[in-house]
């Protein structure tokens, strides 16, 4: 069985051939496997939102942050994915918590 770095190569080498389907498909097997592999969360977030399933892209933007609470540019990527989800609201609320974050009030 590959690990989840293996799967996480596989699912690259899938996307930049323009296969987003079956690299979604290979990231979903690696977090099934580490649920705790962020790279994963956020290459999915990215994937699902290029192939407009925004409930999906949402759910691991949000491990993401889950996952490296302190992490700003977590926050950021989740800002992205409401973004282009067309979530504005939520999306500010996202970049809110980056700024503050790296400001040092949160």
């Amino acid at each position: 069985m590959p690990t989840p770095n293996e799967l996480y190569d596989q699912a690259v080498d899938l996307r930049d051939k323009g296969d987003k389907p079956g690299a979604i498909a290979i990231l979903e097997e690696a977090v099934a496997a580490d649920p705790a592999f962020v790279i994963g969360h956020g290459m999915l977030a990215k994937l699902y939102a290029d192939v407009a399933e925004i409930d999906e892209a949402i759910a691991h933007a949000k491990k993401v942050v889950e996952l490296e609470p302190e992490d700003t540019f977590s926050y950021t990527a989740l800002s992205v994915i409401y973004q282009r989800c067309g979530k504005i609201p939520e999306a500010e609320h996202a970049k809110a918590i980056a700024y503050n974050k790296q400001m040092g009030f949160e």
